[in-house]
């Protein structure tokens, strides 16, 4: 069965693409050369192998280059009038073919959308294309930073943030990026032939965050902020993954000590971590943390407590040229050893917080042939507790699925990181009600990002 026969859409016609294009001529920069619009019809999809079988190739037909909310709206509605399949791309740092069109149409690169509003106290108005280190750049003369980022910080942008990621350094202490108070607002433009522009406050946020980008195009955020911390990297090596992870967990329920990422890693991934081959001595796990400094001697006596040996500490340095720490967690730690080795490949899990410990002891000794343990504390439902995204050699579908499934029998959650369906990548396996409902009220044709929410039904 085709895509377009799943979710009922098809690639434009050059009829139709013809009149998209005589609707914005002199309105919107357009861009046709083949090479660049596939260039941003991609994100890091290949990640999966099962997802680079399904979607490498895949491209739209024009990329729109919007430098305003004005042209964002210009291009929301002449895609509507004309019923052309509209994507939304800013840094294209995902893993889940989030910015990958199924059935071409336009990609719309909201980049250019990258100035700071404006900053109150502990508020920051901005737009959705600015480099989220820019955004740190701009915010640290105030004394302010960003509550959490992703590991791909230098690169990605926050509307990109916002619309596919979940969580990453500084979730440890203010958790996931859809627990109430870590979006303040977002201003949204909607897929109809006369666009409305609207500002979600409160809960509502919620209607675009961790959406794909399929339910409606943001042109504005409003995010809270973190008092500036002077924030040290630290490398600790332990005997075992289990003891580094036991030991990170009493790091993070230590209100003395300030922290920002707390990442178990199990050998042999630091194996491919080259540029910290001095601090990671073969054949033991790693601790990678981010300690305020005041709080390192409370952090040195955690480690040395459990089993552990410091090997590097150095302040964070995330400037051009730099390699911060980050940089080898979240979801860096896969591409790090992907660079070297594609036959790996990875999955998200969360284990539940009333049994942690048992739980990864129980997963890592499941699979020890398969799966290397990486693990990265979070707050969740207001309970510490680690989410996994341990690596594994990749075989056949069938075994990933068995693999899943062993971890779902277990009471482990896993958000599949193999399907590019926002149903089906949760760990519920279901869109979120307010983000079902607030998709048929923005975009009634199901034109934005179409394929991408399986249980959508175009009006």
């Amino acid at each position: 069965m085709t895509q377009a026969a799943k979710d009922g859409h098809a690639r434009p016609s050059p009829e139709t693409l013809a009149a998209l294009k005589a609707d914005l001529a002199g309105r919107v920069v357009l861009v046709e050369d083949p090479a660049r619009v596939r260039k941003r019809s991609r994100d890091f999809f290949w990640y999966s192998p099962i997802l680079d079988a399904e979607l490498n190739g895949l491209s739209a037909d024009i990329l729109a280059e919007a430098a305003s909310e004005a042209e964002v709206v210009a291009v929301a509605g002449a895609c509507a009038r004309h019923g052309v399949p509209l994507t939304l791309r800013g840094g294209g740092t995902g893993n889940y073919g989030q910015a990958v069109p199924l059935h071409g149409g336009v990609v719309l690169d909201v980049s250019g959308l990258d100035t700071v509003e404006w900053q109150r106290g502990e508020v920051v108005r901005t737009g959705p294309g600015i480099r989220m280190n820019k955004l740190d750049e701009a915010l640290r003369p105030s004394g302010f930073e960003q509550r959490m980022h992703p590991s791909t910080k230098r690169t990605a942008s926050i509307g990109g943030f916002v619309a596919g990621g979940s969580g990453g350094i500084g979730s440890v202490r203010y958790g996931q990026l859809r627990e109430r108070g870590n979006i303040r607002a977002a201003r949204v433009v909607t897929l109809e032939p006369e666009p409305r522009v609207l500002e979600l406050t409160g809960d509502a946020v919620n209607g675009v965050a961790h959406a794909y980008g399929t339910t409606g195009i943001i042109t504005a955020l409003e995010m809270p902020l973190a008092p500036v911390r002077p924030w040290i990297d630290v490398v600790a090596v332990f005997d075992d993954v289990l003891a580094a992870a036991a030991c990170g967990l009493a790091v993070g329920q230590d209100a003395a000590i300030g922290k920002k990422l707390i990442t178990p890693i199990a050998w042999p991934l630091p194996q491919w971590f080259t540029p910290l081959k001095n601090v990671c001595p073969e054949g033991q796990a790693i601790l990678i943390a981010m300690i305020s400094e005041e709080t390192l001697p409370a952090f040195r006596a955690r480690i040395a407590a459990g089993g552990g040996r410091i090997t590097l500490e150095r302040p964070l340095d995330d400037a051009p040229g730099s390699v911060p720490l980050y940089e080898y967690t979240w979801n860096h730690t896969t591409l790090q050893v992907l660079k070297t080795d594609r036959s790996w490949t990875y999955l998200q899990s969360l284990h539940p917080a009333d049994r942690l410990m048992e739980s990864v002891a129980e997963m890592a000794a499941l699979f020890p042939d398969e799966i290397v343990i990486h693990l990265e504390l979070i707050e969740f439902a207001g309970q510490l507790t680690y989410a996994g995204l341990p690596l594994l050699k990749f075989t056949t579908p069938e075994r990933l699925n068995a693999i899943i499934a062993a971890h779902e029998a277990r009471g482990v959650w896993i958000a599949n990181p193999h399907v590019y369906t926002l149903e089906d990548g949760t760990r519920h396996k279901r869109a979120e009600v307010d983000q079902l409902g607030f998709k048929r009220a923005v975009d009634p044709r199901g034109l934005m990002n179409p394929g991408k929410m399986r249980t959508f039904t175009p009006a």
